[in-house]
């Protein structure tokens, strides 16, 4: 939606002339002078206050005929995580076991507030909640593997042997003894230049890569865990690694087909009709009125 609050207005404009980088995926300013919008942090010449309209949607700006910025390309780069963000994740990846806390960050240089808001706006959860997804993560591997629920509590920094349980079940559905033949997806926030996306992969390949805003990702979730017999949580395998290098080459213009293997459940005639769009060659379009077979 356009934004008509002054205070917010003054505020927003007043980010835009420092360039500041907390405030990207919070709004996008429309320069009423050139027909152009921009992310935050964009390096070109500052317009008039009195010139920009402030948007929270790149679709609004579009429909009200706005260009993307050639210098900031704002449809690519809004939703990549901002640096603090980037240090905040690096940090939880260096040390996966250890909790970080609020005073952790702050001597850091980081906000808590500011990774509070940044992501629930962009996975739905607090950072917190994200640490101890990652925790619950090594965790449920750790006990799959035969390692003792007791030992994988302590050695993943809960003080308490309930503790542990009750957020493990609140996050894997079951409780660490029952979860012995439960699967993982992995699931990893990605930036594409058509926009963000989240890669879902299995021990055996990708098994979904899909549009963040798209209307029915939550059914999307559900079917997959029901398909699988698996709990989605935050994180990354070999196969989200090497999808990530494949889409970067992609949009580079290096590669035209993708190697990552894929994990896709399904009858007979579905799998007959995912191989016949897999051997659409690169560059070309398939009718539905076209035979498949």
């Amino acid at each position: 939606m356009q934004i008509q609050n002054t205070s917010d207005i003054q505020k927003y404009y007043q980010a835009l002339v420092e360039r500041n980088e907390q405030f990207i995926g919070i709004f996008y300013a429309g320069v009423k002078t050139t027909g152009i919008f921009c992310i935050p942090t964009c390096r070109a010449r500052k317009p008039k206050l009195a010139n920009v309209e402030f948007y929270t949607e790149v679709k609004e700006l579009l429909q009200n005929g706005y260009r993307p910025c050639k210098i900031c390309k704002p449809t690519e780069n809004a939703d990549q995580a901002p640096e603090e963000v980037v240090k905040a994740i690096q940090m939880v990846t260096n040390s996966p076991k250890e909790k970080i806390t609020d005073y952790v960050l702050r001597q850091n240089g980081l906000s808590p507030e500011f990774l509070r808001r940044w992501f629930n706006k962009h996975y739905g959860i607090t950072f917190h909640a994200y640490q101890r997804m990652i925790r619950i993560n090594i965790a449920f591997q750790e006990v799959k593997n035969g390692k003792s629920v007791t030992h994988s509590a302590f050695d993943t920094g809960y003080e308490s042997l309930s503790g542990f349980a009750y957020t493990f079940k609140k996050v894997v559905g079951k409780s660490p003894k029952q979860s012995a033949d439960q699967n993982i997806i992995y699931i990893h926030r990605l930036t594409t230049p058509l926009g963000p996306m989240f890669a879902c992969a299995t021990n055996q390949g990708l098994c979904l890569l899909e549009f963040v805003e798209r209307k029915m990702l939550e059914t999307e979730f559900r079917d997959l865990q029901k398909r699988l017999n698996a709990t989605i949580l935050v994180g990354e395998n070999e196969h989200i690694r090497q999808v990530k290098r494949e889409l970067t080459e992609y949009f580079e213009g290096t590669r035209q087909s993708f190697e990552v293997p894929l994990h896709t459940p399904g009858t007979e005639f579905q799998q007959a009709v995912w191989q016949r769009l897999l051997d659409i060659p690169y560059g070309k379009t398939f009718s539905y009125q076209q035979p498949l077979f």
